[in-house]
Formats: C-alpha cells, structure tokens, sequence
C-alpha cells in the first residue's frame, strides 16, 4: 500500500515515520526544504506539493495547520485533487471546527474520494512512536481500506460512527480540557514561583497527586525546565481554542474556562511568544506577576 503525508510538522512527521517503520512507501509533503531533506534522509520520498505526494497513494493523510490550509492542499493549485485517483482514501487528521470537516469531506466525496474525519492526539513523543490516540468518523468502506494505516500510526483509534464531522467534534472537547489545563499549570507554576516553592520538587509532587493531569505532567517539566522549544505551540491553541469558543457560541454553550484561557494564549501570541512551545503562556503570568521562571531573565 502506498501513502502519502501532507504537513510534516511534529505530528505529521511521526505519522510518516510510524508508516516507514512499518513498511509503508510513504511520500511526504511539506513547504521546508530542510524538512523534506530530512525525510529523505528518513528513506521517504519527498515531494513539493500535494500533487505529485498523491499521484500513486492509496491513502493520504493531511497535517496541515488549518482549514485553510487543508482547502489549499486539497483543491489548490498543484492540489492534492488534480492527481489523485477515484476512491483515494483522504484521513483529515487536521484539527478543525466540525462544520469545517463537513464541508471539506463533502467536497472530497463528490470528487470521488472517500474520507475519514481522523483528527488526532497524543503529543510528537507518542506519534514519533506510532502510539497516537484517533477520534474517528466515517463510511466503513473506508475505514476497511485504511485500517493498516491506522493501525501503523495509533495505539488506539475511536470509531465514532459515519457521520464526518463527529471526529472533529470529539477533538474540539479535547482541546478545551488540553487548552484549560495548559493556562492551570501556567497559573500552578507561577503562583509557586511567586510563593518562592522550588519548581522541581513541586512538579514531582503534584504530578503523582490529585490535582495533576497528563498537560501538567507533560507541559509542566517544560516550565521547570525553562525549554520552550515548541512541540506544540503558543499560536496552535489561539486557533484550537478559538474553535471551541466559536462552536460554544453557536451551540449556545457557556464555556468560561475557555474564554479565560484563550485570551491567555491570545495575550502570549500578542507578545511575540505564538511560536514557542505552548507552554510559555506561563511566562505572561510570570511577567505580571513579577516571578521569574526558569528560562526567564530576571
């Protein structure tokens, strides 16, 4: 079976590796050249637009950024549609707003193609493993097809039924809880800092107490150890949060907790941070705070 990623960022790239690992032909696509140097260097086959990554693919899996994004790569000058065949299986691994996916799915559909709403979850350390968790929805027509893709990338795969647009939905929950939980460890390891509690042993701690969570394990020791290198970054949730708070008013849902974090993350990509690891949001509470964290000047 041939495959094809397009967006080779943190998670995109660990899918196309898993897939390497497993036996995949895997063509990657991506707008770096160092990155698609790498790649190559990986044993993948490395391509400069959707176009000519698609052309032989059985299933093609899409990690841009944003819709945006996926409606470039996919109906777009040099796009994925101008060469891919009938019944291309496309996995929309992209987190995107539910009406997003419905509209997008709908599109590739008509083309001819089918679709899976995968987005996706896990961090780059879990994909780089082929253990990510999917959030799936779609005809089983499909999922039959690109079941060994699926099962090369993820530890665990959630069908949530036909209908496109239910995956999306169930990431966007996701993302508000990862979201909140981010702005808490920013606020935890702040007030600590400011109570003059030494950071280390407060994370070693809390994240074996009640009051951790896998963003508090995961984005506090990034905090401890003042690395801001972006795995996932600051501008990621401005969007991801965004979302939720658009869906929420749509819906006619109240959602606080969002609005709270998401002028946080909003503040932080004001500040020049959008492109550091999201958990620099903590270092807008520092600042205000008048705390210094590690990784910060005092």
């Amino acid at each position: 079976m041939k495959t094809a990623v397009i967006g080779l960022g943190s998670m995109g790239w660990g899918a196309a590796i898993s897939l390497l690992k497993a036996g995949f032909a895997v063509q990657g696509c991506d707008v770096r050249s160092d990155v698609l140097t790498r790649f190559t260097e990986a044993g993948g086959d490395a391509c400069t637009t959707p176009a000519s990554a698609v052309d032989t693919a059985d299933v093609v899996l899409i990690y841009v950024i944003n819709s945006k994004q996926v409606e470039d790569v996919l109906f777009g000058q040099n796009g994925a549609l101008e060469t891919a065949r009938p019944s291309t299986v496309f996995l929309l691994c992209t987190t995107m707003a539910p009406s997003a996916t419905t509209a997008i799915a709908e599109r590739l559909e008509a083309a001819g193609m089918q679709v899976i709403d995968a987005p996706v979850s896990g961090g780059h350390v879990r994909a780089l493993a082929g253990e990510i968790t999917v959030m799936a929805s779609g005809p089983q027509e499909a999922f039959d097809r690109a079941s060994a893709v699926l099962d090369a990338i993820s530890a665990k795969v959630f069908r949530l039924g036909d209908r496109l647009g239910a995956g999306s939905q169930v990431k966007m929950i996701n993302q508000l809880l990862a979201g909140v939980h981010i702005a808490a460890t920013a606020e935890a390891m702040t007030l600590a800092a400011k109570a003059g509690i030494d950071l280390k042993t407060l994370y070693e701690v809390i994240r074996v107490s009640a009051g951790s969570s896998w963003m508090f394990e995961n984005r506090g020791e990034h905090i401890v150890s003042g690395d801001y290198t972006p795995r996932s970054a600051v501008n990621i949730f401005v969007k991801d949060l965004g979302i939720v708070a658009s869906e929420a008013e749509r819906a006619g849902a109240l959602t606080p907790l969002t609005a709270t974090a998401l002028s946080l993350f909003v503040e932080a990509s004001e500040a020049g941070l959008g492109l550091e690891d999201d958990a620099a949001v903590a270092k807008i509470l520092a600042r205000k705070s008048g705390a210094i964290l590690p990784g910060m000047e005092g």
